[in-house]
């Protein structure tokens, strides 16, 4: 498989730009729902979700929460300088303890208007966050890498200046849209682009397959008894960064960074069949799978970092089956004293791929010659073009406030 080319080309389809949807329906739940199972497709609405879900699939959630992570600054000029976040870098790289850091920060960053932005300048703007006036400053450290420096401080020292990174950006920054809705964030953005379940704050894209849940669905499915538990997956801009090779195994693909706990493992152990909710799930879920098989090969104390060609380099019979793998992963927890575990990953996940943890997935649907159809693609095989031809004929809304699907597995 590592050896084996995939053409990007094979991968594409006719999307029309009045198919993409902009904005969400008012009623979360009741976006139309597309079901494929064993080659048959059904149609209902996500408020029904349940009735095509048995009882013994447990569901994988992923709470990480969208930042407002477009940050405008003005000059002098009048030029406006945009500073978008991407991924902390000091004083930590872990973004949940990097929301949590007061006074300054380092990220790496996407910068519009950079060559606005001389060297040396530090642009600067004031805030209300909990009532207090903050006066926020930037800086460039590093042109070539895009690092920039925050700094902020209360304007009353008095109060002191305990004003953690989150709060700063909360009061500061505009919600990120996907650049193929074609319009700038509004107000209700910072709402409805959020998961009810959103937590864990640090991601710049919502995992959208998570949009159409309503707090009423998911009490009802705690009510059946259904076993629901949230990992984290801090979702990164690269999800959007088009597939520019014919090859796409040469892909840059984008990392992100992942969170399982452990009670995580135990219910992956004990689950009998899993759904994963969104591809930002099943991404994390299938990089754990990985993470054991790399714990088993080495029996040694190793990081969690899952490279993107990583699983194409064995064969399957040379593999654990998914609970030995979880156990693994487990048994280095315990041994370790670890509740927590947190790690990387850029697995490409393309046809030829054999998933080891994921048996349904609820998905949206996803952008042409794009790594996520090329994920669907794998998970249906070739039906994954019957699945869309479908969904364009019967008027599905496309993209991250669209419909959803259903798929289970092949």
């Amino acid at each position: 498989m590592k050896d084996q080319a995939i053409n990007l080309e094979d991968y594409h389809y006719e999307l029309p730009q009045g198919r993409i949807a902009a904005y969400p329906l008012k009623e979360r739940d009741l976006a139309k729902l597309l079901v494929y199972r064993a080659g048959q497709i059904n149609h209902d609405v996500f408020r029904n979700l349940g009735e095509y879900l048995p009882k013994h699939y447990s569901l994988f959630f992923n709470n990480t929460k969208v930042l407002p992570a477009r940050i405008f600054f003005r000059k002098d000029t009048g030029a406006v300088i945009e500073v978008f976040l991407l991924h902390p870098e000091q004083p930590t790289r872990i973004v949940q303890e990097a929301m949590l850091v007061k006074e300054e920060a380092v990220w790496a960053c996407t910068i519009g208007n950079l060559k606005r932005w001389k060297e040396g300048q530090v642009l600067s703007r004031e805030l209300q966050v909990d009532g207090k006036e903050v006066l926020l400053k930037v800086a460039l450290v590093d042109r070539e890498k895009k690092w920039v420096k925050f700094s902020w401080q209360v304007s009353n020292e008095m109060e002191g200046n305990a004003i953690h990174f989150v709060d700063v950006v909360e009061a500061a920054g505009s919600t990120p849209l996907p650049p193929y809705l074609n319009r700038e964030a509004e107000a209700q953005d910072k709402e409805e682009y959020q998961t009810v379940y959103s937590k864990k704050e640090g991601a710049v894209a919502a995992p959208t397959a998570g949009l159409h849940f309503t707090e009423n669905q998911l009490a009802l499915f705690q009510k059946e008894g259904r076993l629901l538990d949230e990992l984290t997956l801090h979702v990164g801009a690269g999800t959007f960064q088009p597939v520019k090779v014919k090859d796409v195994r040469e892909h840059d693909m984008h990392c992100e960074q992942i969170v399982v706990y452990k009670h995580n493992i135990e219910n992956i152990i004990r689950s009998e069949k899993i759904l994963s909710v969104g591809t930002t799930s099943m991404r994390t879920l299938e990089s754990i799978y990985w993470y054991g098989v790399k714990l088993i090969k080495t029996a040694g104390n190793i990081p969690l970092f899952i490279e993107k060609l990583f699983p194409y380099e064995y064969e399957a019979t040379a593999l654990p089956d998914r609970k030995a793998a979880f156990e693994a992963v487990l048994e280095h927890m315990e041994a370790n004293n670890i509740k927590e575990l947190t790690g990387e990953t850029e697995i490409l996940l393309m046809p030829g791929y054999d998933f080891k943890v994921c048996d349904a997935l609820i998905t949206n649907f996803h952008m042409p010659s794009s790594t996520l159809i090329l994920l669907i693609a794998a998970f249906v095989g070739e039906d994954w073009r019957k699945i869309y031809e479908t969904a364009l004929t019967e008027n599905y809304r496309f993209l991250s406030y669209g419909d959803g699907s259903l798929l289970f597995r092949n």
